[in-house]
């Protein structure tokens, strides 16, 4: 195992109350990331420094490209399309109270498994689900607390997972046809080391995941052996991407929320330049 803590840079100096959700869009050759708190989808340039932000009507979990252009949102209330002119619609609407959309991910197969979790974290509120492009859902996990974390292995077979509270990253065997089976443990965060939050996988088959309250990223082998630690000054480290036209440098989003004293990098993107190697990711097929 090798471990740093002085590898990373700083992206994008901000305050985000809850920065997460770093997706690399190649269409674009730009970062997306967002404030879930704040309602703030955020988009970095790293060839040019430039950014943007919009602001959403709602609490937004995550954001992902479209494989026909503009964005699909995990909401508070549901999935929500932007088109390429900007107009907002819903391709499906759930709201339930006291519940928000959290982490997503796309496989392979174009769908999204998009998780929700309560305001109040309440064990077993939030579930896990997975849409089609043409909006058809369909309940993954209905036992879930903070859910969080999800990427495929490069060959699509393996589905990795966390249900943050667990400590646990699972991992799944996927079907012909995208469903998952089999979930067991990958690796289990130790006491006093965090928690695990978002994660995503390499091209070697390895699971990078964030620690929130860990100040760290770990990279577990597919075998679920821990072999790289990146420790970082901000104790929360939420998510983690690999972006660039190359994919080799390690986006990672950070968050304020609940420290008395924040650092003063808390809140702020983060990058380790060539880190690894990343897997193209798919845009959603809706």
């Amino acid at each position: 195992m090798t471990a740093t803590g002085t590898a990373f840079e700083v992206a994008v100096h901000a305050e985000a109350t809850l920065g997460e959700g770093p997706t690399w869009d190649p269409a674009t050759g730009r970062l997306l990331w967002l404030d879930i708190l704040n309602s703030r989808v955020h988009t970095y340039d790293p060839a040019t420094g430039r950014r943007t932000l919009r602001r959403t009507d709602q609490h937004v979990g995550a954001v992902k490209p479209r494989a026909g252009g503009g964005l699909v949102l995990n909401l508070r209330d549901g999935i929500g399309l932007l088109d390429p002119d900007d107009t907002f619609r819903w391709l499906h609407r759930e709201p339930v109270p006291g519940r928000r959309g959290n982490d997503a991910a796309v496989a392979p197969d174009g769908s999204l498994w998009a998780g929700t979790m309560r305001y109040d974290e309440a064990r077993g509120g939030g579930t896990l689900t997975r849409y089609t492009g043409d909006g058809t859902a369909e309940t993954v996990l209905d036992d879930v607390t903070v859910s969080n974390g999800t990427g495929w292995s490069p060959d699509g077979t393996l589905m990795y997972y966390a249900d943050t509270p667990t400590r646990r990253i699972d991992v799944f065997d996927v079907a012909a046809d995208g469903r998952v089976a089999g979930r067991r443990p990958l690796a289990s965060i130790e006491d006093g080391a965090g928690f695990p939050d978002g994660l995503c996988v390499d091209a070697d088959g390895c699971v990078w995941v964030a620690l929130w309250d860990g100040g760290a990223v770990r990279r577990y082998t597919p075998s679920g052996g821990l072999d790289r630690v990146i420790t970082l000054p901000v104790p929360r480290v939420t998510a983690c991407a690999f972006g660039g036209p190359d994919l080799t440098d390690l986006y990672l989003t950070t968050a304020r929320v609940g420290l008395s004293a924040p650092h003063p990098l808390a809140g702020s993107l983060l990058v380790v330049p060539g880190a690894g190697r990343g897997v193209a990711q798919p845009a959603f097929a809706g």
